[in-house]
């Protein structure tokens, strides 16, 4: 990994701080992930600009996954945490930290990118299942 120093703002600094502390991550990860993620959005052009809480990022199988912009979250993961374990947007948003009306938009995303985001779901868990089968 290269190293690059950075000079912040002193405000900007202590609210990027803030946040990091916030989701759990050090300031470094955190201006990483928003580096990554406006690089990937200025690449791919793949926003929709109807949710701007929602950004893509490449996993590291390379596929633009798409993300709860800020935090990492995939938007999957908050379908399955309402779909299969039955979680409100409340509790979701309880759970990882965030706004009740980040869920929602994840959510509102999901219905229009139905789709896209439930082909992802299947090809990871025909992964699983090839690993289960490959290392018992």
């Amino acid at each position: 990994m290269a190293r690059y120093p950075l000079s912040l703002p002193v405000q900007l600094k202590q609210e990027a701080e803030t946040l990091a502390a916030q989701q759990g991550v050090s300031l470094n990860q955190f201006v990483l992930w928003a580096v990554a993620e406006k690089v990937g959005a200025l690449s791919n052009k793949l926003d929709d600009p109807a949710f701007p809480q929602i950004t893509y990022r490449r996993g590291g199988s390379g596929t633009p996954t798409p993300v709860l912009r800020g935090t990492g979250i995939r938007v999957q993961t908050m379908v399955a945490a309402t779909t299969s374990w039955g979680m409100s947007p409340t509790q979701i948003a309880e759970e990882y930290d965030i706004r009740e009306h980040q869920v929602r938009e994840a959510l509102a995303f999901y219905e229009v990118h139905r789709d896209e985001i439930d082909a992802n779901i299947a090809e990871e868990a025909a992964m699983e299942q090839t690993a289960t089968k490959a290392y018992g």
